[in-house]
Parts: structure tokens; C-alpha cells; sequence
């Protein structure tokens, strides 16, 4: 039902054509001063979009997000006892 989203961080050498990148995906962000563009698209898609945007003369690089492959689980995520008696006292 849902699809499984990822995100290109895509380095230009100028921002003339970041309007163009719309058609790959969706444009999340556009830095003006460090001249890159935050791009999601489909997961299955990555691979392609990257080899499509690295042909492109005015992309230095893209990079891939990572976020999808993290672990959100954390283990010693138990609360500290300190904290938790203080804040049962009301300090």
C-alpha cells in the first residue's frame, strides 16, 4: 500500500537546473549556498535515478540516503534511575 520512499542528496555546480530535478522526484530541499538539492523518490527507483542524475553535466555527485537502513530500535533505551527520581521529587 505504502511505497517505500528514499532520498538523493544531488550536488550541482549551479542551481539553473534544479527546477529540472522535479521530474525524477520529489524536491524536498534547495540550498542556495552550498548548491545541493534533497530529492525523494521511489526505493526500488534509486539506482536508476542515481546513474540518470550522474550523467548530467551539471551534477558534481549524488549521494544516497541512508535512513532507510537504520536500526530504530535501540537497545539500553531503560530510563535512568537518577533522572527518574528526580523528577518524581519536582526539581
Amino acid at each position: 500500500m505504502f511505497v517505500q520512499r528514499q532520498g538523493l542528496v544531488v550536488w550541482l555546480y549551479s542551481l539553473k537546473q534544479a527546477k529540472m530535478l522535479r521530474r525524477f522526484g520529489n524536491v524536498h530541499y534547495v540550498s542556495k549556498k552550498l548548491k545541493y538539492v534533497v530529492l525523494y523518490c521511489n526505493q526500488e527507483d534509486v539506482e536508476g535515478i542515481m546513474e540518470k542524475l550522474n550523467s548530467f553535466s551539471f551534477v558534481k555527485k549524488v549521494e544516497p540516503s541512508y535512513k532507510p537502513f537504520l536500526n530504530k530500535e535501540f537497545e539500553n533505551s531503560a530510563p535512568d534511575k537518577a533522572k527518574e527520581y528526580d523528577y518524581k521529587m519536582g526539581i
